[in-house]
């Protein structure tokens, strides 16, 4: 199976409003992607297609090698690691971090069964690789902010996912929580077992490790392709009104206005 996401014709409507219009994209194998617009253009719509949470209004949808209406989207949902800053008010507090990233392996916000000494050596693992070693009995709640969202990314990567999405992951970071969190990510990235796709309105954001981009604009794809041809000057300026001037150093975009 090469592609990961095939998206075609694809509109979704909510209370008369359309959201997304005739989106179409495709996501090969060993691409990983970034979606970049203004608030309001359907990034996180979109990604919630993607992970089978909502069903288009109109299109074809094809995951992971399921297509939508003809594949169960809950067992789908199980192979995709979803990470977005929304979920951390359904984490329980007291759990501990480890505990947190256990669940992973339940499918489940916070333990609902007894976990094996194999769920716990694998919660382990996927701590120790974004960085939270020494963070693993400290409860969920007493976490900074980067924490819980280095804990969230953990709890999908012990699940195993065959795609990541990351829904404006660094959103309320500080600087060094978002460049150790962008760490973690590239860590994820370069083991080439998983898919990734990332959404965010800050091209600073954008680890070096991502290949392709997909700008939206007002629910409809502007630009899509390769990174170094879709993040320039005269796409962004498009897409957020206003005259942007993109600069690329050390494998990363940078933004300037006049």
């Amino acid at each position: 199976m090469d592609l990961l996401i095939d998206m075609a014709g694809v509109d979704l409507r909510r209370d008369g409003k359309k959201i997304l219009d005739g989106v179409c994209w495709r996501v090969n194998r060993g691409e990983q992607w970034v979606v970049i617009g203004a608030n309001g253009s359907g990034k996180t719509t979109l990604l919630q297609i993607a992970a089978g949470i909502l069903f288009p209004t109109a299109g074809r949808v094809t995951v992971l090698g399921g297509r939508f209406g003809a594949t169960d989207l809950f067992t789908l949902r199980r192979r995709i690691g979803w990470v977005s800053s929304a979920l951390l008010s359904r984490l329980p507090p007291w759990e501990t971090a480890r505990e947190i990233v256990v669940s992973g392996r339940q499918a489940s916000f916070g333990l609902v069964q007894a976990y094996s000494a194999r769920d716990v050596e694998l919660a382990e693992k996927a701590m120790a690789r974004v960085g939270l070693a020494d963070c693993a009995h400290t409860p969920f709640g007493k976490l900074s902010q980067g924490e819980q969202q280095k804990t969230l990314f953990a709890r999908s990567v012990v699940a195993e996912p065959e795609l990541f999405i990351l829904d404006e992951v660094c959103s309320g970071l500080d600087l060094p929580a978002r460049e150790s969190f962008l760490k973690s990510v590239e860590m994820v990235v370069m083991t080439g077992q998983s898919g990734v796709i990332m959404v965010t309105h800050h091209i600073e954001e954008i680890p070096p490790v991502m290949t392709h981009a997909l700008i939206l604009r007002s629910g409809s794809v502007l630009a899509s392709g390769p990174i170094r041809e879709t993040i320039v000057s005269t796409t962004l300026s498009e897409v957020f009104g206003i005259q942007v001037d993109v600069e690329s150093r050390n494998g990363r975009f940078w933004a300037k206005t006049p």
